[in-house]
């Protein structure tokens, strides 16, 4: 029979019984999660005719939530707010979209006569290691004792229907991310409660809904801010452009384009590096206002990746090169140019759940 507490000595009623130690749970081998990191990467890549859109539309959802927060401030329903948000972000896709589709139909059409127009120029910069190229082909050839020529490659024709199949899967595409947008930012805070609901203690649902709104709010300000910033860079640039005497719609549309791409660090810039010259070489006849816009596309990513994003998000969002480029590398792999722009914002989801997460901190340092 146990003895009331009160019955023991002063010292004995002191004692409380010592904890029982928690085991360590077990990790498992390297091997399977090797596997299970291989099986989550073939997922990912199989099902991205689902996975894209969905993450897709979380986020746009991310870049509306700041607005539709401030549009509730002024007592505006979150619902009204989101319909307010996205055919305010569907007018101005749809008007952009019109101002760019006749430029960027024209330099489409014209891109294979500026093309050959360049091939000159090109060549004859390239004429060296292209006579050097040759030259080693031909020893290689003589070493080896083959002398004949080379197997010509036959290109049989696109199929005319693949057209007609792909682009209604395209257009349920486009469809269901508008959807999915509205949806997430209409019921993305219920589904988010109910979610935690489900936990079994308060404490634990307490503490994830504040890690949740933490990292949702963080994560909602880094893709607005950057948004902000590239759409900035994009009318700076577009602005030169139409200084250079370029007409309003393919400033616009070099614009855009430049601002799109500047969502993926290092990788878009270099592309847009290289647009910007070929535009300047078809374009300009003096070489050195042909190397201009180029120029000004350097200078303005230089300006704005080394001393206006760094100051404006701070060291909670900066990210390692090296750990970049491999993001860049995997989710363009998995998804194509999507992947590429949403490689960055996910790695930030990644860190900010790692500084959140107890014992998990150190992870995200290595991230910096």
């Amino acid at each position: 029979m146990a003895i009331p507490a009160s019955d023991l000595p002063p010292d004995e009623a002191l004692v409380s019984p010592l904890p029982t130690p928690v085991a360590p749970r077990p990790r498992g081998p390297l091997s399977l999660v090797i596997l299970a990191l291989l099986a989550c990467g073939y997922t990912l890549w199989a099902a991205q005719a689902v996975v894209v859109p969905v993450l897709l539309s979380c986020f746009l959802a991310l870049i509306g939530n700041p607005i539709i927060r401030g549009l509730q401030k002024l007592y505006v329903p979150r619902f009204l707010g989101a319909v307010f948000v996205l055919v305010l972000g569907l007018a101005g896709t749809a008007a952009l979209a019109y101002q760019m589709v006749p430029p960027a139909a024209a330099w489409a059409k014209a891109a294979p006569r500026e093309l050959r127009q360049l091939a000159p120029k090109l060549q004859a910069l390239a004429k060296p290691v292209y006579d050097a190229n040759q030259a080693a082909e031909s020893f290689a050839r003589a070493a080896s004792g083959d002398t004949g020529r080379r197997p010509q490659v036959m290109r049989t024709a696109d199929d005319p229907y693949r057209t007609l199949t792909t682009t209604p899967r395209m257009v349920a595409s486009v469809l269901a991310v508008v959807l999915l947008t509205f949806f997430f930012m209409v019921y993305g805070a219920t589904l988010q409660r109910h979610a935690i609901a489900m936990l079994p203690r308060r404490q634990q649902q307490k503490l994830t809904f504040g890690i949740l709104q933490s990292i949702e709010r963080s994560v909602s300000r880094y893709v607005l801010t950057i948004s902000i910033i590239n759409l900035v860079v994009g009318l700076l640039f577009a602005g030169a452009l139409y200084l250079m005497e370029l007409p309003v719609a393919d400033a616009l549309l070099w614009g855009t384009l430049v601002a799109v791409l500047n969502f993926a660090p290092y990788v878009g810039p270099l592309i847009g590096m290289v647009m910007m010259l070929v535009v300047g070489l078809t374009t300009f006849d003096d070489g050195l206002q042909s190397l201009l816009p180029a120029a000004i596309y350097l200078g303005l990513h230089t300006l704005e990746g080394q001393l206006i994003t760094p100051i404006v998000l701070g060291r909670q969002m900066r990210l390692s090169p090296l750990i970049l480029i491999l993001a860049l590398m995997v989710f363009g792999s998995l998804w194509g140019i999507i992947g590429l722009l949403l490689a960055v914002p996910m790695l930030v989801c990644i860190k900010l759940v790692l500084a959140q997460v107890q014992g998990m901190e150190g992870w995200a340092r290595l991230m910096e």
